[in-house]
C-alpha cells in the first residue's frame, strides 16, 4: 500500500464511526457527495475494504462511539453485537470470556487456550489474561462471527475480535478528554502526534488514566469491593522512507491495580461454603448476606443490593502488561504488496481472592502468572488477472509460569494445595487465501492453512497443612506435607489443515450474497490447575468445526436502508469442556477439560440500518441460536453417574439476542451538532458454566438501555456530553459457576452508571 493510499484509508477508516457518527449523506474520501448510509471500511480480510463487500458475518464498531458511550474495556459491549457473548471469569475478572455462537472457552487459567482470538493491530493475544483490553484512542472493533481459521490461524473456531487503534497520520492534532461519574469514576484521556520531519516521520503518544470505587460492599469491614485503577500509554512512531515503504513502530504499556476478585456465596445448606444468612463471622460489622442462589433447585437471583465478603486476604489485583509491534509494508514489489508483523508481550498478573465471599474464614488463594508471548507473520497481497488472494507465513511461541496457593479451612482448618505450572507452545503455519474473479458479477474463493502446534507442559500439586497466611514471606511453607504429591503433563504436537471454501454474487450495484464452507480447529493440551492425579495425566484432544454459512448484505434506496443477514450451521467436533468440580471422597476441587463427542450449532443473525430523513438513524439486530450437545456421554465425578446430555444447550449460548437504538444528529446554524442516542439490548436466558445445565448455572434473561447526548462545537473543536449505561439499573446476575456439593460462584453485572463527559481536540 502506497504512503497516499494509506493516508486515504486511514482518513476514510476514522470518519466511520459505526452509530454514533451521523449516517446521513456525507462526502466520500473523493470528494464527492454521497447518500445515505456511511461507508464502512474493515480490514477483515487482512485488507481495507467496505464491509458490505466482505462476506463475511461482522459486526463493525466505531471509535466515536466507543469513546461517547465511555467504553474502556471490550466487556462494555456485551449485548451489542448479535450471537456474542463478553464476559468475564467470576473470581478473576481481568480474564476475557469471548464466546461467539456458543463457542467460548469458560477457564481462567491460560492452559485451556481461546476459541476466540483477540487480535490487535494485527497480533494476536494468546492469553485471555488482560485480553478484555483497556479501549482508548481506538479506531474500531470488529468482531468477525464463525471460523476464521484460513487468514487468523488455530483457536479461531468461534470467531475474531480484532481491535485497530488509532495510527499516526503525519499530521499534527490531538486531543485531552476528562470524564466523570457515579461511583467516583474519574478518567483523563488524550493523544498528541508530533511530525517529526514532512512526510518521512510523525510520533504519537495516546494514554488514558481510569479510576473508579467498587459496587459491592465488604460485610466484614463495609468497605467497597471491585474497585479499578488503570494507567496506560502507547507511542507510535511512523516512518515513511519512500512513497513504497513504511514503518511503525509501537509500544504499549497497561498497569493495573484493582480492587482484589469478587467472589458472591452462592451456597445452599449442606454445602462445603455456606454460611447462614445473618450470621456474624470474625467481628464483621454486617451480617452474612442471603445467599443469591437461596432457593434450591431455582436460578440465582441478583439482590437490590451487592453484597460479598473478604476478611482473609488483601484487596489486591494487580497486573502490569508490555506489549510492542513493528509493522513493515512494502507496497509495489515483484510478489505483490508485502506486509510484516512482529509481535512481543509480556505481563504479570499478581492478585489475592476471598474464595468463599464472606467474612467466616473458610477458603482463599494467592496467584500470580507470568506469561510471554512472541509472534511474526509475513505475508503479502498480490493481483494478477482475475485472481487476486493473500499467502503467507505465521510463528507464535508462548510461555507461561503460573502458581497458586490454596487455603481449604472449609474442610480441614489449616489444609492447603500449592499447584504451579509451566507451559510452553510453539505454532508454524502457511496460509493462502485466493479470489477468482469468474465474471464481473460472480467471485469464487479458495483458502487452506497448514498449522503445526506443539506443547511442553508441566504441572505440580503438594497438599499438606500449613500456618502461615498468604501475606507471610513464608507463604508456600507446608508444616506438613502429605504424601502423594502430584507431577504431571508432558509433550504433544499436533497438525491440521483447516479450509475455507465460498463464492459471492452481486446481485446488483449494492446487494452482495454469498456462501461459505469453513473448517477451523483448536489445538489440545494438558489441563494446568490439577486437583486429583486424574486431571492431567493424559491431554485433551483438539477439537474441530466445520461451519456452512449463507449471507445476504444489501443497501437499498440509496443507501438509506441497509440489510445484512447470515444463516449458519456448525457441526462441532471434540468439543473442549472446562469444568470444576468438587471431588468428595478427597475434600478437595478438582479441574479438568473434557472432550464432548459433537455438538450442532445453527442460528442466523440479521442487522439492520435506515435513515428515514437526514440526521436520523435507526438500528435493530436479532439473532437466534439454537446450540446443543448431539454426542455426549458426560461422566459427573461427583455422583459418579454418567449422564446422555443429548440435546442439552451449550454453556454460555442464549438463544435469542436484540437490539434496538436510535441515533439522532442534529446540525444548527452555527455548525455545532447535537447527537442523542438510545440503545435497548436483550438476551435471553443461558446457561453458564454447569455441564449439565443445573438451574443454579442459569443466567436470567437482561434487558439493558443504554443512552448518550454529546454537543460537538463549531468545527468539531471541543464537545461534551451526558451518558448512561444500564439506565433502568436493573439487577442481574452476569456469571455463576455451578460446583453441587462446594457452592455457586457468582459475579454481578454492573448497575446504573452515568456520568458527563468534556474533549477538547486540537
Amino acid at each position: 500500500m502506497t504512503k497516499v493510499h494509506r493516508y486515504l484509508v486511514s482518513g476514510a477508516i476514522g470518519a466511520l464511526a459505526m452509530s454514533a457518527a451521523p449516517a446521513f449523506a456525507q462526502d466520500d474520501t473523493t470528494g464527492q457527495p454521497a447518500s445515505g448510509l456511511n461507508e464502512i471500511v474493515v480490514t477483515a480480510q487482512k485488507t481495507a475494504e467496505s464491509i458490505q463487500d466482505v462476506p463475511i458475518s461482522i459486526t463493525a464498531v466505531g471509535g466515536e462511539r466507543l469513546s461517547d458511550m465511555q467504553v474502556t474495556t471490550l466487556q462494555a459491549l456485551q449485548g451489542s453485537v448479535p450471537n456474542v457473548q463478553i464476559d468475564n471469569f467470576a473470581n478473576t475478572p481481568n480474564n476475557a470470556v469471548f464466546t461467539i455462537r456458543g463457542i467460548g472457552v469458560i477457564e481462567p487459567d491460560p492452559y485451556a487456550g481461546n476459541t476466540v482470538s483477540i487480535v490487535v493491530d494485527g497480533v494476536p493475544q494468546f492469553f485471555s489474561m488482560g485480553a478484555l483490553l483497556d479501549t482508548y484512542d481506538v479506531q474500531r472493533v470488529e468482531i468477525l462471527r464463525g471460523p476464521q481459521g484460513t487468514l487468523f490461524g488455530a483457536n479461531t473456531t468461534g470467531g475474531v475480535v480484532n481491535v485497530v487503534t488509532n495510527q499516526p497520520k503525519g499530521e499534527f492534532g490531538g486531543y485531552v478528554k476528562a470524564v466523570y461519574g457515579n461511583w467516583n469514576r474519574f478518567d483523563v484521556s488524550g493523544a498528541l502526534e508530533v511530525p517529526i520531519a514532512e512526510d518521512v516521520a510523525s510520533f504519537k503518544i495516546a494514554g488514558i488514566h481510569t479510576e473508579r470505587d467498587g459496587w459491592v460492599t465488604n460485610v466484614y469491614d463495609g468497605s467497597d469491593m471491585g474497585s479499578k485503577n488503570v494507567d496506560a500509554i502507547r507511542g507510535q512512531l511512523y516512518l515513511t522512507p519512500s512513497p513504497d515503504l513504511s514503518i511503525t513502530l509501537q509500544g504499549e504499556y497497561v498497569g493495573a491495580r484493582n480492587g482484589a476478585p469478587i467472589v458472591v456465596n452462592g451456597g445452599l445448606p449442606g454445602e462445603a461454603n455456606y454460611v447462614p444468612e445473618g450470621s456474624f463471622w470474625n467481628g464483621a460489622e454486617l451480617p452474612q448476606y442471603a445467599s443469591p442462589c437461596a432457593v434450591a433447585g431455582s436460578p440465582c437471583v441478583a439482590p437490590d443490593k451487592f453484597f460479598s465478603g473478604n476478611n482473609e486476604v488483601p484487596d489486591t489485583s494487580n497486573i502490569d502488561t508490555y506489549f510492542g509491534i513493528a509493522t513493515i509494508e512494502l507496497a509495489n514489489t515483484a510478489i505483490g504488496d508485502i506486509t510484516s508483523i512482529t509481535g512481543y508481550k509480556e505481563f504479570t498478573q499478581f492478585e489475592y481472592t476471598d474464595q468463599d465471599g464472606t467474612a467466616k474464614t473458610n477458603n482463599s488463594t494467592r496467584r500470580r502468572t507470568k506469561g510471554w508471548q512472541l509472534s511474526e507473520e509475513l505475508r503479502t497481497a498480490f493481483e494478477s488477472g482475475i485472481i487476486s488472494g493473500v499467502a503467507g507465513v505465521f510463528f507464535m511461541k508462548t510461555n507461561y509460569n503460573h502458581y497458586q496457593m490454596y487455603h481449604l479451612d472449609f474442610a480441614l482448618p489449616g489444609l492447603i494445595q500449592y499447584n504451579e505450572q509451566d507451559q510452553t507452545t510453539e505454532s508454524y503455519s502457511a496460509f493462502l487465501q485466493t479470489y477468482a474473479q469468474v465474471t464481473d458479477r460472480l467471485k469464487l474463493q479458495a483458502g487452506i492453512r497448514f498449522t503445526h502446534d506443539k506443547i511442553d507442559a508441566r504441572s505440580t500439586l503438594d497438599t499438606g497443612l500449613g500456618s502461615e497466611a498468604l501475606t507471610s514471606p513464608d507463604w508456600d511453607k507446608f508444616d506438613v506435607l502429605f504424601p502423594g504429591s502430584l507431577d504431571v503433563g508432558g509433550k504433544e504436537s499436533w497438525d491440521n489443515v483447516g479450509w475455507k471454501l465460498g463464492l459471492d454474487y452481486e446481485l446488483g450495484d449494492d446487494a452482495l450474497a454469498y456462501a461459505s464452507w469453513s473448517r477451523g480447529f483448536k489445538s489440545g493440551g494438558f489441563t494446568g490447575r490439577i486437583g486429583v492425579a486424574a486431571d492431567g495425566d493424559t491431554p485433551y484432544d483438539p477439537e474441530e468445526v466445520d461451519t456452512f454459512e449463507i449471507g445476504l448484505k444489501a443497501d437499498f434506496f440509496d443507501r438509506t436502508i441497509r440489510t445484512n443477514f447470515a444463516a449458519f450451521y456448525t457441526n462441532y467436533r471434540d468439543m473442549q469442556l472446562a469444568q470444576i468440580y468438587f471431588d468428595p471422597d478427597t475434600n478437595v476441587q478438582g479441574n479438568r477439560i473434557l472432550n464432548a463427542a459433537k455438538s450442532e450449532i445453527k442460528g442466523f443473525e440479521l442487522e439492520m440500518q435506515a435513515v428515514p430523513t437526514y440526521g436520523l438513524t435507526l438500528r435493530s439486530a436479532l439473532s437466534y441460536l439454537d446450540a446443543k450437545y448431539k454426542d455426549f456421554d458426560y461422566f459427573d465425578p461427583v455422583s459418579t453417574t454418567v449422564f446422555d446430555l443429548t440435546g442439552f444447550r451449550l454453556q454460555n449460548a442464549p438463544e435469542w439476542q436484540a437490539m434496538l437504538g436510535v441515533n439522532y444528529d442534529y446540525e444548527m446554524n452555527n455548525g455545532s451538532r447535537i447527537v442523542a442516542d438510545v440503545s435497548w439490548m436483550y438476551t435471553s436466558k443461558k446457561y453458564y458454566t454447569a455441564i449439565v445445565n443445573t438451574p443454579r448455572s442459569t443466567v436470567q434473561p437482561t434487558y439493558l438501555v443504554d443512552a448518550l447526548l454529546t454537543y460537538h462545537a463549531p468545527d468539531g473543536q471541543w464537545s461534551a456530553g451526558l451518558w448512561g449505561k444500564n439506565l433502568l439499573d436493573k439487577r442481574y446476575i452476569s456469571t455463576v459457576y455451578d460446583s453441587p456439593g462446594y457452592m455457586g460462584i457468582v459475579g454481578y453485572a454492573p448497575p446504573r452508571q452515568y456520568g458527563a463527559s468534556l474533549q477538547y481536540n486540537f
